[in-house]
């Protein structure tokens, strides 16, 4: 692989209360997965900035609130289109610091990302309330009103696998009904993120309605626990949300957390379009997606046939240069991920699997692999893997399939590959997953539909009108007018 020229050195500031400013903390040096030179620099938030911070946020947050709607809307259709101007220097600062091929940067970017601002706007303005009749007094004169208010300082804590659009799902909805932020990005994504908050910036938000701090643990840590932050909203892993989930009490949260997602192929299935999205399931951002395919159950009447067309389909991916756009896979974004991928197959080599395609890497660019005979003993049954492993496990029934893809404490999101509309209504129903596609690969996702998990994938659902139930209070106003004084 040729040399790839990273341009450096990259400066990440925090913006408190309108203000760009160098954190107080320690100072933290990024290499890039690229090709590992140093990236950048910043220093962490210290707790006293993370306090202003959230003071900045309190403060703005009543005034926020009583700004006009439509003027709110103008600022985020501002946001929208200086995020437009941007989207290339973003796209390729998510290359540089975690390691996606600029096309799936740029599909972040455009597709996925600053999106975002549009459909807040759109779906902030379909926010309705409820007018009930009073059913507990014999009388027609009370009217109860059901309205959604803002929760106030909301803290929100993004990964690196997607730093834009999965900051974006929430931090225009959050806005636009009222709330201020308190954003705190992955520690490993400091520069792609720090543009994202430009845009807010640039496009005329006032000061400390949105506030960025970067950092560490400690640094989550405080914007979780922070008596005046009244939400906590995390996209992880499950150990950290089960951490937030202690550590946050009575506020708010909404926790999106990892998965351990099954595809099923039915014996009837279309096999071409079965092994498209398990190379799409198990391969895309090189398998760091908590929708991620992580099991591929295949029947086993088509189990052969299913896996010399996954082995063919994938010896034409291109591993390299993700700054290449024929590039179709990079590098893991760590050492960490490189580390659990070989552990994963290592525990399944000696458990009775077979690698038969892929399992090498040289440094974090890791091959593709292919497993067989895997089984739900093996690490890679239960664990989020979070790499690029498809391993294949083998099943008679469709009950059994159903019994295998449940046996996980994840449940994210499942496919199934079948023609038998019987078939899909059973899986559809049986599978213990928050989303279950049909004919579908696993990493699909729609902007109108709820995304979330059921059992240690989080709580709450993203997406549409689906957010504002965890960004928002419910309100009732209970009102007799006919008790008024008259003159």
């Amino acid at each position: 692989m040729e040399k790839t020229v990273v341009t450096a050195t990259l400066n990440a500031k925090a913006f408190i209360n309108g203000k760009w400013v160098e954190g107080e903390g320690e100072l933290v040096q990024l290499k890039s997965p690229v090709n590992g030179e140093i990236l950048g620099t910043y220093r962490e938030s210290s707790l006293e900035q993370v306090d202003l911070a959230i003071k900045s946020a309190k403060e703005a947050q009543k005034k926020w609130a009583e700004v006009p709607l439509l003027d709110k809307l103008d600022l985020l259709k501002n946001a929208h289109e200086i995020g437009k101007k941007y989207g290339e220097e973003m796209a390729r600062l998510i290359t540089l610091e975690m390691g996606k091929t600029i096309t799936e940067a740029r599909e972040e970017v455009y597709e996925l990302g600053i999106s975002n601002f549009e459909h807040a706007i759109g779906e902030v303005q379909r926010l309705r309330g409820t007018t009930l009749p009073s059913t507990f007094e014999r009388t027609n004169n009370k009217r109860i009103h059901v309205t959604q208010a803002p929760i106030g300082v909301i803290s929100v804590i993004t990964p690196w696998n997607f730093p834009i659009s999965l900051s974006a799902e929430i931090l225009p909805y959050a806005l636009a009904v009222g709330n201020t932020v308190v954003f705190k990005p992955s520690e490993i994504t400091p520069f792609s993120t720090e543009l994202l908050v430009k845009l807010f910036d640039e496009a005329g938000f006032p000061p400390g309605v949105i506030n960025l701090v970067q950092g560490k643990g400690k640094v989550g840590n405080r914007i979780v626990t922070h008596e005046d932050v009244r939400g906590v909203t995390f996209t992880g892993s499950t150990a950290v949300g089960k951490r937030i989930a202690q550590s946050a009490g009575l506020k708010r949260t909404l926790l999106e957390l990892g998965g351990n997602g099954p595809q099923i192929v039915m014996e009837d299935a279309h096999l071409e379009e079965a092994v498209e999205a398990a190379v799409n399931g198990c391969f895309y951002n090189a398998g760091q997606v908590c929708t991620a395919a992580e099991r591929i159950l295949v029947h086993e009447s088509i189990h052969d046939q299913f896996v010399q067309l996954l082995v063919e389909r994938t010896k034409k991916i291109r591993l390299g240069n993700p700054l290449e756009d024929c590039t179709e896979m990079g590098p893991l974004s760590s050492e960490s991920i490189v580390k659990k991928m070989n552990e994963h197959l290592e525990d399944a080599v000696m458990k009775g699997a077979q690698i038969i395609y892929g399992g090498k890497h040289k440094g974090l660019y890791f091959e593709p692999t292919i497993l067989i005979n895997a089984n739900q003993s093996m690490l890679l049954g239960k664990d989020e893997t979070f790499g690029p492993i498809a391993p294949i496990i083998k099943f008679r029934t469709r009950e059994e399939a159903v019994d295998i893809a449940n046996d996980t404490p994840y449940g994210l999101t499942a496919s199934v590959f079948t023609s038998s509309l019987e078939d899909a209504w059973y899986m559809a129903d049986q599978l213990e997953h928050g989303t279950v596609h049909i004919n579908e690969t696993t990493n699909y996702w729609d902007f109108l539909a709820p995304f979330g998990g059921m059992k240690n994938s989080g709580n709450g659902r993203i997406l549409s009108q689906w957010v504002f139930q965890h960004l928002t209070e419910v309100k009732q106003i209970t009102f007799d007018p006919t008790k008024t004084k008259r003159r």
